[in-house]
């Protein structure tokens, strides 16, 4: 299984054109993925440079026939022409995709300049069997939204429910989920964040505790710079973007990669392989 996180900055490259064919093209170069996921994708933000109001979540799913395509909305406001105007995460899979579900993060609205966000899960049926698909935009708003559920929603115990009728059909119907789960994302914070750090804390359930997957393999070796490479605007080169593994995928993981080339986004897109055996 081949998974790709990306902030790909609504498709606006280091040259300033903006192009979602040209993003896609290069996580294509990067990998033959079986799953993408995205953060910061828009609709109908012309403000934003280079966009126009195109509406990319659905534009994305265009240029990938063949893949569910899952929208995160974690900004909806309405414009000035009774439309609505949309900003948040993507993932994209060609396995089976079950249950989506789509939290907002703690958000201090009186607080903060900063903009809601939200983290999509989504239950993809790997390989080696259901796998909970996590990924997140994160902001860190204070003390007070790092104490609730380390910012992250769902991170506890999550059981697999048999495949099987439900006595209350519908709605209410059970549906597959896992207790392995992959967490991505932007995080807007270096790998020595204690809030990082605390990610990858043991759960008090006895649930699999979340790892860094990168860390798996490379142990002590820094990361690569994720951010900054090449548009210095909001400081040097340092890694912001990372992918977590629960304890009983990390025997899985076979790869962890930093594309430190492509200048599509102001961010690198991170690979991480898992072995399907």
């Amino acid at each position: 299984m081949k998974l790709i996180t990306w902030n790909i900055q609504w498709g606006l490259g280091t040259d300033g054109r903006c192009d979602l064919a040209r993003v896609v093209a290069d996580a294509r170069r990067l990998a033959d993925f079986d799953v993408l996921c995205l953060q910061e994708v828009s609709d109908n933000f012309p403000e934003l440079r280079g966009t126009r109001g195109a509406n990319q979540f659905a534009e994305l799913a265009r240029l990938m026939p063949g893949y569910a395509a899952i929208e995160g909305v974690a900004l909806d406001i309405p414009d000035q022409h009774g439309r609505r105007k949309r900003f948040g995460n993507m993932v994209l899979s060609r396995y089976p995709v079950g249950q989506v579900l789509r939290w907002t993060l703690p958000w201090e609205a009186d607080h903060t300049r900063n903009m809601p966000r939200s983290l999509i899960e989504a239950v993809v049926m790997a390989p080696f069997g259901p796998v909970r698909v996590m990924t997140t935009h994160r902001i860190f708003v204070g003390r007070a939204a790092a104490r609730r559920g380390r910012g992250h929603p769902r991170c506890a115990s999550q059981r697999l429910c048999p495949r099987r009728e439900s006595p209350r059909p519908g709605t209410y119907a059970i549906q597959p989920t896992a207790p392995c789960a992959i967490l991505t994302g932007d995080f807007n914070m270096k790998p020595e964040d204690p809030t990082k750090l605390r990610i990858s804390a043991p759960f008090e359930t006895g649930a699999p505790a979340f790892v860094d997957a990168w860390e798996t393999l490379h142990r002590d070796a820094p990361h690569p710079p994720s951010f900054c490479l090449f548009d210095q605007t909001h400081g040097g080169p340092h890694c912001c973007d990372f992918v977590f593994v629960t304890q009983d995928l990390q025997p899985r993981v076979k790869r962890v990669f930093y594309d430190t080339e492509t200048k599509v986004s102001d961010h690198q897109p991170v690979l991480v392989e898992l072995d399907d055996r």
